[in-house]
């Protein structure tokens, strides 16, 4: 891809899933109309710089930003606008710096996940949050169930807006993709 390309990825993708993650904080949701102008703008840019095959590449990188986060999303761990998310990210970023948008956003949230139990003094809470969701996934019948959800927890944990890691994990690869792209 141009370096045309990546700079017109960054100056629309990245204030838009900054503005994502803001939104996500304060108010615990991406709003569909956010996740939708991302996605749009990045297949139209796709399309510019790319033509069809472009078009392909983000098509791919939806895909793999709806794979990789659809199963926690069926398992009531997050919200449909961090799936959304990361599917608009896909878009710009194309099969490969989605995945690894994705990982290096994983990493992020469990260390911000560990900060927020530590600095809240929740420890023994999160230890058995984390005990119920060892038990919702070891048995067929609560996998999928809203039994250790995100929100069943109430006020024995802080919810975590994911779009917050996973902006980090999409700037930290974006910023350093020629890294990533050899």
């Amino acid at each position: 891809m141009s370096e045309l390309y990546w700079s017109t990825t960054c100056m629309v993708l990245v204030p838009g899933i900054l503005l994502a993650s803001w939104i996500d904080y304060k108010q615990r949701r991406v709003p569909n109309w956010l996740n939708a102008a991302i996605a749009v703008a990045g297949l139209l840019a796709q399309a510019w710089f790319n033509g069809w095959s472009g078009v392909g590449v983000g098509a791919a990188g939806l895909c793999v930003g709806f794979a990789v986060l659809i199963i926690p999303w069926l398992m009531h761990g997050m919200g449909a606008g961090d799936v959304k998310l990361m599917m608009a990210i896909g878009v710009w970023l194309g099969p490969w710096l989605t995945f690894l948008s994705f990982c290096v956003g994983a990493v992020a949230g469990g260390i911000i996940a560990v900060i927020m139990i530590l600095s809240t003094g929740r420890l023994w809470q999160a230890y058995g949050n984390l005990a119920t969701i060892a038990f919702k996934v070891s048995h067929r019948n609560t996998v999928f169930s809203e039994f250790g959800s995100a929100k069943s927890f109430g006020n024995s944990s802080q919810l975590l807006p994911y779009g917050v890691p996973l902006t980090i994990g999409t700037l930290i690869v974006f910023f350093s993709r020629p890294w990533w792209l050899g």
